[in-house]
């Protein structure tokens, strides 16, 4: 079994930045592909990015893309997500997630079998 751990989430202002951190334990991390997701109260949970095994291939939703980066550092089995330019839209909680797969495209929950409990990233104006 997989547990995901999310941390580094909390208040920020709007134009600040934050990072989030998923320690992963239970299978060998640097197998598997990672992503980020969001959920806001009232609304679908929302893909952000992923990365693949090696770290070599990364991909970004638009809503995010230019402002987020995703990382990994396969030697201490962690998931990065560096938020720069944070909006109030960003407030939601956001969850780390481990490859599954159950889907051809990393954007889509059913791609990843393994899910963190999320942490909180509130954003004031």
């Amino acid at each position: 079994q997989v547990q995901l751990v999310e941390s580094g989430g909390g208040l920020v202002q709007a134009g600040g930045s934050l990072r989030l951190s998923c320690a992963a334990s239970g299978r060998t991390f640097s197998d598997y592909a990672m992503g980020w997701f969001r959920q806001a109260p009232g609304k679908e949970r929302e893909f952000l990015a992923a990365i693949s095994w090696n770290g070599g291939s990364t991909y970004y939703a638009d809503s995010v893309k230019g402002r987020f980066t995703i990382s990994r550092d396969n030697a201490k089995n962690t998931l990065y997500l560096q938020m720069n330019s944070l909006k109030p839209e960003d407030t939601a909680v956001y969850y780390c997630a481990s490859e599954g797969s159950g889907s051809k495209r990393v954007d889509d929950s059913n791609f990843y079998a393994y899910w963190g409990q999320g942490t909180q990233v509130t954003v004031s104006s």
